[in-house]
């Protein structure tokens, strides 16, 4: 779907009158295209004081992927050229005092930033072992990001990641997501704090292709959102299984054959759903690695006006259907038939937050979230993980329904001032799946360009 709006202030003579009148001036954002730069520019990277070990670590990553590192950001004030992205490494920081030169210092550089530049902070997360003092700072690193996020133009985002359980700056998973958020794949995703734990995995030998290799199943992939994940995973390298409702069947096909996988008609919520995709994929190629629970029903209605078929249905398909499946995974893993499962599931900003007419989605999507954070351990057991993506206001056949005022509003109200699209809540999916990813585990990830619906 398009947005008339954003294609017109940046174009032509309606871009010099939108600029002439002050109006908000969306971004057309970049996003990933193969053999494209990871960043539009050179990548400063920051830290306070107690940091700097981990910040030479980071810098050092930045530097084998071929990027253009600064470390001193008085130099670059008389730089004409622009910031690609800036790095604020704050991974020791003990007090929230000791946060102040390098938050400053990464202020003093914001106006050199480029278009779609990106601003990404280290940091660890507070535990219950912390001080007041060490809590607070840690804390308000969160805030911070989540704010400066707020701050940006121009298609620039802010993202966090967030180190638990003693993992380390260069850690795989660590630089992953840092490798992520610096990208064009995480366009939409603005505001977001990931934690990240300790893994074993490797950095992948092609950040072109991380899933070469692997074999993906996806629900719902006749079209929209799971068309779009099952071309991306494919471009990432994965071998797919499309699945969905034999009534999509010409659908489906057109997305397996454009993917060069497999398709499998198959109802979510048969008894036996998560048995069959499992067979499947090990008859057809010889495994199964990534499944992602896509499929999604919405039947919205005030509660007043609920009545069962419309509750009972989208609790079977959205989130019933997600448990089944995995605990016959689960099972699966314990007989040793599947191991190192990625499973990511599609819960929404309407589970966070809620929204007006979508009780039985909000409740769903909710589900979805609770029961990531609960399969991730069970999951971890067999060398596997489990995330959700949520995604905010995407511009599919779902949102084109809502009354044209209604979702003019919506597009405006996140911090990139536009809907996303199909493809970010695909690339998110991606990399969650991804081997790199291993140390990424219960975690939901918003692809909303930092928008909360409902609040």
């Amino acid at each position: 779907m398009t947005d008339s709006y954003t294609r017109l202030v940046n174009t032509g003579i309606t871009k010099t009158l939108a600029k002439k009148l002050g109006l908000p001036r969306p971004a057309v954002l970049r996003r990933h295209r193969p053999g494209d730069p990871l960043t539009v520019g050179p990548v400063l990277v920051l830290s306070d004081a107690a940091s700097k070990a981990d910040a030479d670590r980071v810098a050092q990553a930045l530097l084998a992927w071929e990027l253009d590192v600064r470390r001193d950001p008085v130099e670059l004030r008389a730089d004409p050229g622009r910031l690609g992205a800036v790095v604020l490494v704050l991974t020791e920081l003990a007090r929230p005092q000791d946060a102040s030169e390098a938050v400053l210092a990464a202020g003093s550089v914001l106006r050199k930033l480029a278009p779609h530049g990106r601003v990404v902070t280290l940091s660890r997360a507070r535990t219950e072992q912390d001080s007041p003092e060490l809590a607070a700072a840690r804390q308000g690193v969160d805030a911070f990001c989540r704010s400066l996020a707020k701050e940006l133009r121009a298609g620039a985002t802010g993202n966090g990641v967030v180190l638990t359980d003693g993992a380390a700056a260069g850690s795989t998973s660590a630089l992953a997501a840092l490798r992520f958020f610096l990208s064009a794949r995480s366009a939409y995703v603005d505001g977001q704090l990931l934690e990240v734990g300790p893994t074993d995995a490797a950095l992948p030998t092609s950040w072109d292709r991380p899933l070469e290799g692997q074999v993906a199943a996806v629900t719902g992939a006749a079209r929209g959102i799971g068309a779009a994940i099952a071309r991306t995973l494919a471009r990432d390298g994965a071998t797919v299984v499309c699945v969905d409702v034999p009534a999509a069947g010409e659908g489906l096909a057109r997305t397996a054959n454009a993917v060069r996988g497999t398709a499998l008609q198959l109802d979510v919520t048969a008894p036996d759903a998560g048995t069959r995709l499992l067979e499947h994929a090990r008859a057809r190629h010889g495994r199964l690695d990534v499944v992602v629970h896509n499929a999604g029903i919405t039947r919205d209605k005030l509660l007043a006006n609920m009545d069962a078929a419309r509750w009972d249905s989208v609790v079977a398909v959205n989130l019933a259907s997600q448990l089944r499946i995995n605990a016959q995974l689960l099972e699966a893993a314990e007989r040793g038939e599947v191991s190192g499962l990625r499973v990511v599931s599609l819960a929404s900003t309407s589970g966070l937050a809620g929204n007006r007419g979508q009780t039985n989605y909000a409740f769903t999507k909710a589900g979805v979230v609770g029961h990531t954070a609960a399969t991730g351990p069970l999951l971890a057991r067999h060398g596997g993980t489990a995330n959700a993506v949520a995604p905010g206001f995407i511009e599919t056949d779902m949102t084109r329904a809502i009354p044209f005022a209604t979702r003019e509003a919506a597009r405006r109200l996140s911090s990139l001032l536009q809907g996303g699209q199909p493809v970010d809540v695909a690339e998110a999916i991606a990399f969650l799946a991804s081997p790199a990813a291993a140390g990424v585990n219960g975690q939901t990830l918003r692809v909303c360009g930092q928008n909360m619906v409902g609040r």
